[in-house]
């Protein structure tokens, strides 16, 4: 959905609460921005629900990684003037409608996520919010394009990553420029209430937490080590991505995958800025495009993973390809742990 807040366009609300989840920035967030736009109060919030994962839950670097995202996130949000509310909760939808009593805000804005849970999920928030009173207003902070904008031509989504990847170069229209961070956002109401991260339980004992902290010697979670960490990667390693991307002695991979994966860097910044530095080389007289290419496929891989969630939700549990659905898939823990072990060994 396009944030375009003119007259008319938006209704416009004296509080709105922004719901914060794998969109962990201020800058390029399309839901942020339109909740800015259409409200005089915006209460960001982070609500840490780890039972509505199931059997995906995260594992102990993904939670530090969160926690430090979490902390530069609050940070960002001090800048401008605002505060970030982190809750705990059981069920996301019961605490949402928990504090839109104690905000009394009207909406609620979010950017979209593309996992099956996430899905399903979502699609229960809607209808009890909706129900209750509160419409949603739902945006694309995590892909280039959305997934219903890429079909073949018949209508019908791709069945094959050359199929999409073939689309996807062909599409009219350069993915969205990335939005500038609001530069003022209005003060939260000081008696709103909100846990520190050391009480969201992301770690069942303060030595497993130690154990991970080791992480911060070559890691620095957050926007600005991400953006970073990709300006890095473009001086560097882009201009031999093409002939050693697969060679993992080389280190030349872009080594963002924890900052996109929680939103701490926009992957649409990301395709600009290597367009961007595609058009410097071509004007200084090096035609040589291949690694710039080769590089977007990659981000397109990472676009195909939710294109393919969004269109075909059933993948984890069962074959795309109809001839296959015969040879179910072996949910057995105990057989795929073994051949872990096998493969280690």
């Amino acid at each position: 959905m396009a944030v375009n807040c003119t007259a008319g366009a938006c209704p416009l609300y004296s509080t709105v609460l922004m719901l914060f989840r794998k969109d962990l920035r201020v800058y390029d967030n399309p839901a942020l921005l339109a909740a800015s736009q259409a409200a005089s109060t915006v209460v960001p919030v982070f609500i840490w629900a780890p039972e509505e994962e199931g059997q995906f839950q995260p594992g102990r670097c993904s939670k530090w990684w969160l926690k430090q995202t979490l902390r530069d996130l609050a940070q960002q949000l001090e800048t401008p003037g605002s505060r970030l509310i982190i809750r705990r909760a059981q069920d996301s939808t019961d605490m949402l409608l928990q504090l839109m009593e104690e905000t009394g805000a009207q909406a609620v804005f979010f950017n979209h996520l593309f996992d099956p849970i996430s899905l399903v999920r979502d699609h229960s928030m809607k209808q009890r919010l909706t129900a209750a009173g509160y419409p949603c207003r739902s945006y694309n902070a995590d892909l280039l394009y959305e997934p219903w904008e890429v079909l073949d031509d018949a209508g019908q989504p791709l069945h094959t990553f050359q199929g999409f990847w073939g689309k996807l170069q062909m599409m009219p229209s350069q993915p969205p420029a990335p939005f500038p961070a609001p530069q003022a956002l209005p003060a939260v109401n000081p008696q709103l209430t909100s846990i520190s991260l050391d009480e969201l339980g992301l770690f069942s004992s303060r030595e497993q937490e130690e154990a991970s902290e080791q992480l911060a010697t070559k890691w620095q979670p957050g926007s600005a080590g991400g953006l970073s960490r990709l300006e890095d990667f473009l001086v560097h390693q882009l201009p031999k991505f093409s002939h050693h991307k697969a060679n993992v002695d080389r280190g030349v991979t872009s080594r963002l995958s924890p900052w996109i994966h929680v939103g701490s860097v926009s992957v649409r910044h990301a395709y600009h800025r290597v367009k961007a530095v595609q058009s410097e080389w071509l004007a200084s007289g090096v035609e040589d495009s291949k690694c710039f290419q080769d590089f977007i496929q990659q981000l397109a891989y990472r676009e195909y993973s939710r294109y393919l969630s969004f269109h075909f939700p059933f993948l984890h549990e069962r074959p795309l390809l109809s001839h296959l659905r015969c040879v179910p898939w072996n949910l057995d823990q105990h057989a795929f742990k073994v051949s872990g072990d096998v493969l280690v060994l």
